[in-house]
């Protein structure tokens, strides 16, 4: 789309309708810190020859993840993504194909959906599932959201192994409904600590397993203690592929489950678009944010697909909305479902079986490298590791050698005092000779 700018006489008189005296005004409610007074630092215009000659300049300074030994996790993992899947998503009735506003006639956009929250519901152990969010960290805010509505609670608790990000996702979104959110210190195995800072307040208590040190836990004893007091159990999860291995949120006595969905079906693409899960108990139904896809039958008694809840703003006034969700990562959603039905349930356990397998070999190649100690006592595909030097200098060094080694914890949260932590993982796309190449390169590094 070209840019069309307005003259001086479109903004006057758009400025006289909406009685604003300048285009100022329409900013006032936007922090003085928050604003930049000057022209960023950046070319004011260039020709699409230069602009084209620049950007591969800059694209070609990028090393993608299949270029050597890649062990990066941290919310985002490098899995295979089958051939099949990006050649159905690109065909045009899917590629084209958004929110279904009359949703009748987008019979097959809505089968998708539903297929997918069937998928979701079985892979959470919960009874119902939304038709997707953006991504993991603003599902697990709109979790939190929804626990307010449910309990009329005012509080929420946020695990130390909360993926940093989540946590900073969720402090954004929940401090315009007026929240008091509790984001406990860092901790590598501590998400009971959410049991203490329960309060006559609190509406939920959000824990993450694997948590962001790649720890799992059985988290069981924490909802039953959530639920003496009142508030709502949420468990996080950003490696979808766990699910094939470990015990499900509902399992555990979760109310709200929500996830990164990444994992299955979608490349690192960069950050984004990620698919977002979201399950919850059936009795919490209406309070659930997004929308519904539901099964039923025609007037002739044909199978058919309908928004069975669409309480988004784009469907319902604000005031009433169950939350600000204006998307569905339709796309993404379509590659999530695509992936899981090629690998269907034997696959999955087993593609997870795997995953857990290359980290017991990192684990055991890790311990061999003096100065290294291995964090994680418990850990599906990735490891929290102490480092005798800076995690972020070694990844530096490492790179020189052609090894991607790791996320610096650092790098998520600065002000945690945690800059000798790495985080390391591996998934089927991880070799046994990568592993011993990780392993040797930290002897020689941490040595020099």
């Amino acid at each position: 789309m070209r840019y069309l700018p307005l003259t001086p006489a479109d903004r006057s008189e758009m400025l006289a309708v909406i009685g604003s005296a300048s285009i100022d005004e329409l900013f006032a409610d936007v922090p003085q810190a928050a604003r930049h007074a000057d022209l960023f630092d950046l070319p004011l215009h260039a020709g699409e020859m230069e602009v084209e000659r620049e950007l591969s300049r800059l694209a070609a300074r990028n090393r993608p993840g299949g270029a050597g030994p890649f062990f990066c996790g941290a919310g985002a993992y490098r899995h295979h993504v089958p051939a099949t899947v990006d050649h159905l998503i690109q065909r045009s009735e899917f590629l084209t194909s958004y929110t279904p506003y009359q949703p009748e006639i987008a019979q097959g956009t809505l089968q998708v959906l539903f297929e997918f929250q069937t998928q979701v519901a079985a892979l959470t152990g919960l009874q119902v599932a939304n038709a997707s969010m953006y991504d993991g960290s603003t599902a697990c805010a709109e979790a939190v959201m929804m626990a307010q509505r449910v309990t009329r609670r005012k509080g929420a608790v946020l695990s130390g192994g909360l993926h940093p990000h989540y946590a900073a996702t969720t402090r954004t979104i929940a401090h315009a409904e007026g929240m008091d959110i509790n984001c406990l210190p860092a901790g590598i195995d501590a998400e009971a600590a959410v049991v203490a800072a329960i309060g006559p307040d609190t509406a939920c208590v959000v824990v993450q397993t694997p948590n962001v040190f790649g720890v799992a836990t059985d988290v069981t004893a924490i909802g039953e203690a959530a639920h003496a007091a009142g508030a709502l159990l949420v468990v996080v999860t950003t490696e979808a592929v766990s699910f094939g291995l470990l015990k499900s949120p509902g399992e555990m006595g979760a109310d709200i489950a929500v996830a990164e969905g990444q994992s299955i079906g979608v490349g690192l693409n960069f950050g984004g678009p990620y698919v977002g899960l979201f399950a919850a108990r059936e009795g919490l139904v209406r309070q659930m944010p997004g929308r519904l896809c539901g099964e039923t039958v025609d007037a002739d008694g044909r199978r058919g697909f309908v928004l069975t809840l669409s309480t988004r703003e784009q469907h319902i006034r604000r005031e009433k909305a169950t939350s600000n969700i204006c998307t569905n990562s339709g796309l993404c959603a379509l590659a999530f479902s695509i992936h899981m039905s090629l690998l269907g349930e034997a696959g999955l356990r087993g593609l997870a079986e795997l995953n857990h397998s290359l980290a017991r070999e990192l684990k055991a190649a890790l311990e061999t490298v003096p100065g290294v100690e291995v964090l994680s006592p418990r850990f599906f595909n990735e490891l929290a590791v102490r480092t005798p030097v800076p995690a972020e200098a070694l990844v530096e060094a490492l790179l020189a050698d052609g090894i991607v080694a790791g996320v610096p914890y650092a790098r998520l949260d600065p002000t945690a005092g945690l800059d000798d932590v790495l985080l390391i993982a591996v998934t089927e796309t991880v070799t046994s000779e990568d592993i011993a190449e990780l392993a040797g390169a930290l002897k020689r590094r941490i040595a020099a």
